[in-house]
């Protein structure tokens, strides 16, 4: 029975006995506590800790309930008090990770997969349709042609190098889709980022700019909330942000190709870089196959052109430097709007 069950929230920061008792269960139950969550649901039995559900903006996560309640539906409890909880802090579209072996446990709580990494992961949302009617918008926007290409840029800040991959790109496709992330986290806000693109590649003929969404490139699309091998986490987080690319975003739009530039410097990109050719091409899913190609990075002074060197000299106020990198308008907003006054700079 659930009915002497009492529930609650808690801010994990602000309640470390909480937060321990949290730590135990979610152990109890093979998975990690993760640090980023920012308040959770909890259930507790006079005073034993018997479910929790975390909520990291609009992603559930550390979701556990004992194993002596499992077949008391309190399941159901769990991910609607979360949900209420994720509701009163503007968030009705819902991600949630879990592991394979439970995604007909979260089904039966209004869940749907989105994609899953055999044996590892799973990424669900709490709506039929989300998918369909992104992807739905998509077809609206597919182009014929036999080489279909597309880019996903987080330019932050867009620099020479973004301009000269998508022309690259473009010169080789029918049509070429071009993608700004959207997960406002980066130095450059998205807004800026977004119109930094579209000024700098109007003149490139087939191309079509897009703005990102949930399912790519963003907190719901990257996750590793559970995994306790951690050597398993990034690979994870990749496979699910490229299925979804694979399995949904290509078919809509009929992509063949995904472009990206050589990555000399950050070691994520490069990660991400190298598991596309595993998970947008090989025989992983059954959905057409994505040819990738990596463009060698443009140059200026023998060093390849890149947005972290852009975001290092902003820092340091070097816009003697930072002019050979990138575009006019770039210049203009990072003088503008992005300096870092000269005496926190020095």
């Amino acid at each position: 029975m659930t009915d002497d069950l009492q529930s609650y929230t808690i801010d994990p920061e602000r309640e470390p006995d909480e937060r321990e008792d949290i730590r135990d269960l979610l152990a109890k139950c093979g998975l990690d506590y993760e640090t980023g969550v920012e308040a959770f649901v909890v259930f507790r039995r006079k005073q034993r800790l018997m479910a929790c559900a975390g909520l990291e903006k609009n992603i559930v996560k550390c979701a556990a309930i004992d194993p002596e309640l499992r077949g008391e539906a309190l399941g159901l409890k769990l991910l609607t008090e979360v949900s209420h909880l994720a509701y009163e802090r503007g968030h009705s579209h819902l991600f949630l990770y879990t592991k394979p072996d439970c995604v007909e446990f979260f089904r039966a709580c209004g869940f749907y997969l989105l994609a899953e990494v055999p044996g590892l992961v799973a990424l669900m949302e709490n709506t039929p349709i989300g998918m369909k009617t992104y992807c739905d918008g998509l077809k609206r926007l597919r182009r014929p042609g036999a080489v279909i290409g597309a880019i996903v840029m987080n330019a932050n800040p867009f620099t020479r190098g973004h301009r000269y991959l998508v022309e690259r790109a473009a010169a080789a496709c029918d049509c070429l889709h071009v993608f700004v992330v959207a997960e406002d986290v980066s130095l450059i806000k998205y807004r800026d980022r977004y119109a930094l693109v579209a000024e700098g590649i109007a003149d490139i003929p087939r191309v079509m700019l897009h703005h990102g969404s949930e399912y790519m490139v963003s907190r719901a699309t990257f996750s590793a909330y559970f995994l306790k091998e951690k050597g398993l986490v990034e690979n994870c987080c990749t496979a699910i942000d490229l299925l979804i690319f694979r399995n949904h975003i290509g078919p809509a739009l009929g992509i063949t190709h995904r472009f990206v530039g050589t990555e000399p410097f950050c070691r994520t990109t490069f990660k991400y870089n190298a598991d596309m050719r595993h998970w947008l091409r090989d025989d992983v899913s059954p959905a057409p196959a994505i040819e990738v190609v990596e463009i060698e990075r443009t140059q200026s002074e023998d060093v390849a052109i890149s947005a972290s060197e852009v975001r290092r000299l902003l820092a340091a106020d070097d816009f003697n430097r930072i002019r050979r990198l990138v575009p006019a308008a770039t210049l203009e907003l990072l003088e503008t709007k992005y300096r870092v006054p000269r005496s926190s700079a020095a």
